[in-house]
């Protein structure tokens, strides 16, 4: 996937939100509802890269 080669190998809400170019409130609905595959640490997300290849893939 080179749309992800330029990020690091664990994401944030950030990036998640300019990789699929959506808003800050419907990346954390998706988050939340583990539509998109997450660990929490703490009240922050952290979305391993390789987790976001796999949703990429199966969208």
């Amino acid at each position: 996937m080179n749309i992800l080669d330029s990020y690091a190998d664990v994401l944030t809400v950030n990036d998640v939100m300019n990789i699929l170019h959506i808003g800050r409130n419907k990346t954390y609905e998706l988050l939340r509802s583990k539509v998109i595959p997450s660990i929490r640490i703490g009240k922050k997300y952290v979305i391993p890269k390789n987790l976001m290849i796999e949703f990429l893939s199966n969208r």
